[in-house]
């Protein structure tokens, strides 16, 4: 190639007049050399034009993908509510969602018992099914469970009543209709298929009870995966319990009598290690059941009718065995819970 060819090209030697000329009328018009300056270059997408740079990598749903410079994002830009009304409206005001009532069940009253309160939420929250319950100890129940006022709302339940067969529980069953459908018996022996009952209620049975573990075992094994097993029992340990097993039997009938007017008792006392504190939560421990609440009542607590210095004796008892045995309640109330799970712990 000659060297004249090659200052021609620009290649060598420098820039060429027209080659100057060619590069300013391309930054005029933005078209090919030899274009007409009037004339726009060939729009993007076009044959036989050069694709242009877009001017942004967003592209709108409804638009061409070249009309970048078109009238509608303009008027978008100047009127966000015309491009969305939706995104620039205020939100609707949805009223709170009222909770609905499950079948008619009302809440339990703000005073109702613990036990109470926790069968009317066991019972609300298996609205449309039939609930089983077993009161063992069903002469010293006392209709901790609100089950009639249950009943009058419509909830489905139904209560099986079982006791030991002993003189006073006799006179009790035979003294209140209520308890007419009692099984008396032997409580390692009656029976009870396991799995049957929803809520178990075993109320002041344990501390008049011998092979308590044994007993309990069974009424565990008794209940329904997710149901309830309501405890209440006469804590070994407490200034009350110490008395109630050491007292004779004329001071323990003044004091029974006092507080239960009219009924038959005492009933015995055995207090078995299980009537305690520390007996249930080790025994909730090793089979696996969720406490979810405790409550105490008696002494200290109170809720229960004092003869005049019996509290003031619980006290005495208490520091004279320095911590051992304790003034602050006499008897225990606990909800345990059965898991669905078994092999769901609580740490």
């Amino acid at each position: 190639m000659s060297v004249d060819r090659l200052a021609g090209s620009g290649t060598a030697g420098g820039d060429t007049e027209p080659a100057r000329r060619r590069r300013a009328q391309r930054k005029r018009t933005g078209g090919r050399p030899g274009a007409d300056a009037g004339v726009p270059a060939t729009a993007p997408g076009q044959a036989g034009g050069a694709p242009a740079g877009p001017e942004s990598n967003v592209i709108l749903l409804g638009q061409d993908a070249g009309a970048g410079t078109s009238a509608a994002p303009a008027r978008a830009a100047a009127n966000p509510a015309e491009a969305n009304p939706a995104e620039t409206a205020p939100p609707e005001t949805v009223p709170p969602e009222t909770a609905p009532a499950l079948d008619g069940v009302p809440p339990a009253p703000a005073d109702a018992g613990l036990f109470a309160r926790y069968t009317s939420d066991y019972v609300s929250a298996h609205a449309g099914h039939q609930v089983m319950i077993l009161q063992a100890g069903c002469t010293t129940a006392d209709g901790d469970l609100g089950a009639d006022a249950l009943r009058e709302a419509g909830a489905d339940m139904v209560v099986s009543l079982i006791d030991d067969d002993q003189p006073v529980t006799r006179a009790a069953v035979s003294m209140d209709q209520s308890l007419a459908g009692c099984v008396q018996g032997d409580l390692r022996t009656v029976p009870l298929p396991p799995r049957s009952h929803d809520i178990v209620l075993c109320a002041l049975l344990l501390q008049r009870i011998k092979n308590a573990e044994l007993v309990l075992d069974r009424l565990v094994a008794a209940i329904k995966p997710g149901g309830l097993l309501l405890l209440r029992f006469s804590d070994r340990d407490s200034g009350g319990g110490f008395f109630d097993r050491v007292m004779p039997s004329v001071a323990r009938s003044a004091v029974w009598h006092r507080r239960r007017p009219g009924r038959p008792g005492p009933y015995p006392a055995v207090y078995e290690r299980l009537s305690s504190a520390r007996g249930v939560q080790a025994y909730a421990l090793m089979r696996e059941l969720v406490i979810a609440e405790r409550q105490a009542v008696g002494g200290l607590a109170g809720a229960l009718a004092e003869p005049r210095g019996f509290l003031a004796a619980q006290k005495l008892i208490a520091w004279l065995s320095r911590g051992r045995l304790t003034a602050a309640h006499e008897e225990l109330l606990y909800v345990l819970r059965k898991p669905e799970d078994r092999f769901a712990r609580i740490l």
